[in-house]
């Protein structure tokens, strides 16, 4: 399931080390592209924000480096207006980024950063609860970690964003 599914997938998902990056590099597939920063959208608010929906949709993919780019634009608005959002953002960042470390045979960062992402997660979920800007954290949490305890050669059994509708 696409959250925006209008919106065209990147031609590859980037990997550092492999592909030509994509915003510094003139063969990269986002060179070029400037976004402006987005506005803030209060965490109740999350079903109209464009770049945290997009964000789940690139994860969803496959496009790890992409979604994390995405969220990290929301969390930089975030940081000085929320603490409980910016803290949120940052765990999914960290997901994302602890993936991406599968692929880049980093075992050592796979599990750093599956753990600071879990306890940014776990920390918004005691606090703010959960659901959270629709994802029911405690679930992503127990399988983030039954993902990163199985020590995963590939991306491919990683746990989805999955939003609720309410």
């Amino acid at each position: 399931m696409r959250y925006r599914p209008g919106r065209s997938l990147p031609p590859y998902a980037f990997l550092p080390g492999r592909d030509p990056h994509p915003t510094r590099d003139p063969a990269g597939h986002s060179f070029g592209q400037h976004d402006a920063p987005p506005p803030f959208f209060s965490a109740e608010r999350w079903r109209e924000c464009d770049p945290y929906l997009w964000g789940a949709d690139l994860y969803n993919e496959g496009f790890l480096w992409e979604a994390h780019e995405a969220w990290e634009s929301l969390w930089h608005v975030a940081k000085p207006r929320d603490a409980t959002q910016a803290s949120f953002l940052q765990g999914l960042i960290q997901t994302a980024a602890a993936w991406l470390k599968i692929p880049m045979g980093q075992p050592a960062g796979v599990e750093r950063l599956s753990k600071l992402a879990l306890e940014k997660l776990e920390h918004v979920a005691r606090t703010a609860g959960s659901p959270y800007m629709g994802l029911d954290i405690e679930r992503f949490a127990a399988r983030v970690r039954a993902f990163a305890a199985s020590a995963p050669a590939s991306i491919d059994g990683r746990p989805r964003v999955e939003l609720t509708a309410t």
